[in-house]
């Protein structure tokens, strides 16, 4: 069994750069930073940022790129993929998130959360591939702990 997943949690380190492919297919790329606190040995606190780089394809590209911007909070899911070429005659790698699903988190002022789901996903019908929070429908009575059947 293989298994390849990835969830970054972080914010925006610039704003997401929409591209066509020769296809025709949108493509949006974007960096996530994400910080680790942790003690030393001493008990001294310690921080630490990696730099994640993503790309998005599709309809979802095009909403990420109309909505994210630096800064903003986002949790983004997908996969890792390593591309490599030639430059001047040295091999480069670039290690990626292909991002099969973007939920858009708080911008640097606050505010509400969105989200961006892959293909095959429910999605509100008049928020153009953005499901909301408002569209959940709550029950209106009361929900007793007696009526919980565990």
């Amino acid at each position: 069994m293989y298994l390849n997943k990835v969830f970054v949690a972080g914010n925006l380190t610039r704003d997401p750069e929409l591209k066509a492919l020769p296809s025709g297919a949108s493509v949006t790329s974007f960096g996530v930073a994400t910080n680790r606190v942790w003690k030393d040995q001493n008990g001294e606190k310690k921080e630490a940022t990696e730099f994640h780089n993503i790309v998005v394809f599709g309809r979802q590209a095009e909403t990420c790129a109309q909505y994210l911007k630096k800064g903003q909070q986002v949790l983004v899911e997908g996969r890792l993929q390593t591309r490599s070429w030639e430059k001047d005659g040295t091999k480069q790698y670039r290690t990626e998130i292909v991002a099969d699903r973007v939920q858009f988190g708080s911008k640097t002022g606050g505010g509400s959360s969105d989200e961006v789901r892959g293909q095959g996903a429910p999605v509100s019908p008049n928020s153009g591939g953005v499901a909301k929070g408002a569209d959940i429908e709550y029950p209106s009575e009361e929900i007793s702990p007696d009526d919980i059947p565990f």
